[in-house]
């Protein structure tokens, strides 16, 4: 029997995209524009943070936001209300974004006129983290109903990210969470993953966010 040609198809597509996010990555850096990759399940609460997020920085810094969903334009006029350059990107059903769709959102954001510019990828756990946009950081939310064993479940998520936001703190009294245990098992995954536990409904643990968003997209942006 003659032997059947085996084209890896997913090894190639990686590859690819990781090649497009590369050179994403240095034209970013040339026009100063700090590019954050924000994911997390549905529901963890990636606009509410935003909006907050927006609301203390819009005077210190240009920001844009692209917000990617499968339909709808909710969350893109959300960010566009408290007061931040928003576009939306419908992914066609896809559950991630890839470099070409972040690329193509950037150019119609007109990404060269911000210093920060956050990409809320599609609410999910695992198919965002698969992907690299090429964007500087990449940054995951957790939310206290969730549970803290999550970086257990879906380890690339917290491989992947740089900083690890553990939201709606508020509730924690309501929910068997464990704080130790999730930086334990995210620090597990990535050693050097920063962790801020926060609340974005009250604004708890904002400033140390805030603060690593501000540093962030000085150092990037010399």
């Amino acid at each position: 029997m003659d032997k059947v040609r085996v084209i890896e198809v997913k090894q190639s597509v990686f590859a690819d995209n990781n090649a497009e996010a590369d050179r994403i990555r240095r034209e970013l850096k040339e026009q100063k524009t700090f590019l954050v990759n924000l994911m997390s399940s549905p529901g963890a609460g990636k606009t509410t943070t935003l909006k907050r997020t927006i609301a203390d920085l819009k005077d210190e810094l240009r920001i844009g936001v692209m917000e990617a969903d499968i339909d709808a334009t909710v969350d893109a006029e959300a960010i566009a209300a408290a007061g931040a350059a928003a576009i939306q990107i419908h992914t066609g059903g896809m559950c991630h974004l890839d470099a070409g769709m972040t690329e193509q959102g950037l150019k119609e954001l007109g990404a060269e006129g911000f210093d920060l510019v956050v990409l809320e990828n599609v609410g999910n756990l695992v198919c965002p983290a698969e992907f690299d946009t090429g964007a500087g950081k990449n940054v995951a939310i957790l939310s206290v109903p969730e549970g803290h064993d999550k970086p257990l479940k879906y380890p690339l998520m917290f491989e992947v990210c740089h900083a690890l936001l553990i939201n709606k703190i508020d509730v924690l009294p309501y929910f068997d969470f464990d704080m130790d245990k999730v930086t334990e098992y995210a620090k597990m995954r990535n050693p050097a993953i920063e962790i801020f536990p926060v609340c974005a409904r009250t604004g708890e643990g904002f400033p140390a966010w805030e603060d690593w968003l501000r540093r962030q997209t000085a150092a990037w942006n010399k």
